[in-house]
């Protein structure tokens, strides 16, 4: 029912995400694209297949969309706890072609779906009342691109290839037993650990890079 669709770095600023990933990855990754419609801006790298990071924070030129932005980040202080903390990679967003389904009885966790860009909409996204990560990251950001495969022709490929995606988590039986519930492929391993927090192993030209 779901499918792993990107990794996200949610950070203070774009400079500080595209310098973090720098560092982890020995990569200087691209700018993506401005969301007039949520006020703010990526950096995008392809990691295989249909897979891409995205480092997303919000854009201090942008307008404030007049509801909740995704990701968090009308959140700034929580967005900087988690960085100064070293959790910058605060997720992923899973796939799905049946966001109705999915949310169903489970709009407590996900939120509700969002058309994207409201004028012109050609996504779904699930998105909480108050814009807060699901289960503060524990659970994927959800969208439904409505059928078309997001195209890659215009993302950076720097030859970096996923290996692995982990989860550490105090119960990690309660956040597998979601992924299961909702079939979620490429979702991470789930481990246990003290806090939140998620690792990436990424194959790179400078060999085996983890991604924090």
């Amino acid at each position: 029912m779901l499918h792993l669709d990107h990794l996200t770095v949610i950070a203070p600023s774009l400079a500080e995400g595209v310098a973090h990933v720098r560092e982890c990855l020995d990569l200087d990754v691209p700018f993506g694209q401005r969301h007039a419609y949520m006020g703010t801006h990526n950096h995008l790298l392809q990691l295989g297949g249909a897979v891409y990071l995205e480092i997303v924070a919000v854009d201090p030129a942008g307008l404030h969309p007049g509801r909740a932005r995704w990701f968090g980040l009308d959140h700034p202080d929580r967005i900087r706890a988690a960085w100064d903390a070293g959790r910058r990679l605060r997720g992923w967003v899973a796939r799905t072609d049946d966001m109705d389904a999915v949310l169903r009885g489970r709009e407590a966790i996900f939120g509700r779906k969002v058309a994207l860009p409201p004028d012109e909409p050609v996504f779904d996204f699930a998105i909480p009342d108050d814009g807060s990560l699901p289960l503060d990251g524990a659970a994927p950001s959800l969208i439904d691109r409505r059928g078309r495969a997001r195209s890659m022709a215009t993302m950076a490929d720097l030859g970096a290839r996923l290996v692995s995606f982990t989860l550490a988590h105090p119960d990690p039986p309660v956040i597998a037993t979601l992924h299961r519930d909702l079939a979620a492929t490429g979702a991470p391993a789930v481990v246990t650990g003290p806090a939140l927090r998620y690792e990436a192993t990424i194959s790179t030209a400078s060999g085996l890079r983890t991604l924090t």
